[in-house]
């Protein structure tokens, strides 16, 4: 604990209430009384700051160990007694004496301010990065921080105390105190060395005069490896953006599969089951079934909910460029690859991912995705790195996998492996109780896409609906009623909004070959007809077809011709 030294006071009129003001804020000073024979507003200050106070000169000599006692009262007869009566170890001073020691006092805590102040100062400039130069207005350098030193290489020493203007006579610093203005971002040479800084200076202005000049600089180098990792991060940003953009999650559930028919509910029930599983999913079917939404909904109800769904449509993708698709490839694999790329596999790892047009896939490919369900595993176009994987698949596919194995079209080990369960989906011919349903639903979608109020359906329209074939099944039906409401003004879609859109020779479901003897040009017709009506209007419907009656494909193109 410090000492501090007790402090007496007599007389609190003006000089010693300024004594007292002075004297009760310095730390080391403790008031110990003060004294005066009227009750003045010194008094009342120090009986509020809890001070012992009295009014008689006998009670304040009883205060004990006091250090200084200052006398504030002018009085020659109060001076005396003071001076008869202190004891030896106690000063008397009288109030001049008193503010001089205060004024000393105070000037020596603002001395040790202003040190502690500067020594934070150089404190910080001394951890600062940049390199830091002051010079006077006559351009003498007063100080420079470690860190311009560094910079460059030459010491403190050696540069305090040289004039900027014979040192550094081009620099942004020399030029602010010419100009009287800050400078930004000046490209030069440091004085003296071959070290080229970009430089930030100011003038230092006090009171409303300029006393010198500031700069801080870097060195161009510095510079340079922040834009170096600026542009590697940039770069990581970017691939990282671009693995973000290809990652998706599933867009459909179980509850926006609609249909009520037993053979749709059979294959609905199936799927449920199926997605709790990590199995490998066929799912077969005609187009336009709802082959996609199934995969989604699988998904969505799979303890893989939370992970990628990635969507590989492999008859869109060129044969070329399928395994970079599906692998990813390194940086230089093959002319344009710029950078390394990651594979949809690579993307789908933890996730789902969803293979469509799964008979389109060229054999070479087959192979390797043989490898990746069986090893879960492969390597990059262009690497040499095992890339081991976890991934469920689900396929899809409009085509006779099985027929196309038999025929060497399609590996069968691939077929068996993707085959684990198979998920059969119905036609919409097959299951048409469903359509009433359907139609509200897209009403519903579309009225809020288009901004409409269509209600329903006239009977004739639900009718001709009902007997159409919907060769393209559930995404026909989808088409044709985004153009019925396109076109329709009032709340009702009527037939006429239909007839258009649908091909009347497909109204009456399986048309029945005419009895008797038929020319056999009407005959070719129809049989063309239910070949495409069988395998699809698609280019690989056609090719099916095309096989089917045993012609070749031009033949067919040729045929439809004469027939459309």
């Amino acid at each position: 604990m410090s000492y501090k030294v007790r402090v007496g006071i007599v007389g609190m009129g003006r000089e010693g209430s300024t004594v007292y003001r002075t004297l009760r804020g310095i730390e080391h000073i403790e008031i110990a009384m003060v004294c005066d024979l009227v009750n003045t507003s010194g008094m009342e200050m120090a009986r509020i700051d809890s001070i012992p106070t009295c009014v008689s000169l006998d009670e304040f000599f009883k205060e004990e160990n006091l250090d200084v006692i200052i006398e504030a009262t002018g009085v020659q007869s109060v001076q005396l007694e003071l001076e008869l009566h202190k004891r030896a170890s106690t000063t008397v001073i009288e109030a001049q004496g008193a503010n001089l020691m205060m004024y000393i006092i105070e000037e020596k805590e603002k001395l040790a301010d202003i040190r502690r102040y500067k020594g934070e100062l150089d404190a910080i400039l001394n951890s600062v990065q940049e390199a830091i130069e002051v010079a006077g207005i006559d351009g003498k350098i007063k100080y420079v921080n470690p860190s311009f030193s560094r910079v460059t290489s030459i010491p403190a020493g050696q540069r305090i105390g040289n004039n900027i203007f014979d040192v550094s006579p081009n620099g942004a610093l020399a030029r602010s105190l010419r100009t009287h203005e800050p400078v930004f971002a000046y490209r030069s040479l440091v004085g003296g060395t071959n070290v080229e800084v970009i430089s930030n200076s100011a003038p230092i202005v006090v009171d409303g005069k300029m006393e010198g000049a500031v700069v801080v600089f870097q060195p161009l180098t510095d510079i340079y490896k922040l834009m170096e990792q600026l542009r590697a991060s940039n770069q990581v940003i970017h691939e990282l953006q671009s693995r973000i953009n290809q990652i998706s999650t599933s867009s459909y559930t179980f509850d926006d599969l609609i249909g009520s028919h037993p053979e749709f509910e059979c294959a609905l029930d199936f799927a449920r089951k199926a997605a709790k599983s990590n199995s490998t999913i066929l799912i077969t079917g005609e187009s336009g079934t709802g082959k996609e939404l199934f995969a989604h909904a699988i998904h969505g109800a799979s303890l893989r909910w939370d992970k990628p769904f990635i969507k590989v449509n492999c008859a869109a993708i060129p044969e070329t460029l399928l395994e970079s698709e599906f692998f990813g490839h390194e940086k230089g694999a093959f002319t344009g690859a710029l950078k390394t790329k990651l594979g949809k596999m690579e993307l789908a790892n933890g996730g789902t991912i969803f293979l469509d047009e799964i008979g389109d896939m060229n054999p070479y490919l087959q192979a390797k995705l043989l490898r990746v369900l069986q090893e879960m595993e492969f390597e990059r176009v262009g690497g040499t790195q095992t890339i081991k994987v976890d991934v469920r698949v689900i396929a899809a596919t409009n085509r006779n996998l099985l027929e196309m194995a038999k025929r060497g079209d399609f590996r069968d080990d691939l077929y068996y492996r993707l085959n684990v369960l198979e998920l059969r989906l119905p036609p919409l011919r097959r299951h048409k109780e469903d359509i009433p349903a359907y139609v509200q639903s897209l009403i519903v979608k579309f009225n809020r896409k288009f901004g409409k109020h269509v209600t329903g359906l006239t009977s004739q329209a639900e009718e001709m609906l009902m007997n159409y074939n919907w060769p393209g099944n559930i995404r026909e039906i989808q088409n044709v009623l985004e153009r019925a409401m396109v076109s329709v003004e009032g709340e009702i879609i009527t037939h006429k909004h239909i007839l258009n859109l649908i091909n009347p020779q497909s109204i009456k479901e399986n048309e029945p070959i005419a009895e008797g003897i038929i020319p056999l040009e009407e005959m070719e017709k129809q049989m063309i007809q239910r070949a495409l009506k069988q395998y699809g209007n698609s280019v690989e419907g056609k090719k099916e077809a095309a096989k089917a009656l045993k012609i070749s494909l031009a033949t067919l193109y040729n045929k439809l011709k004469t027939i459309s």
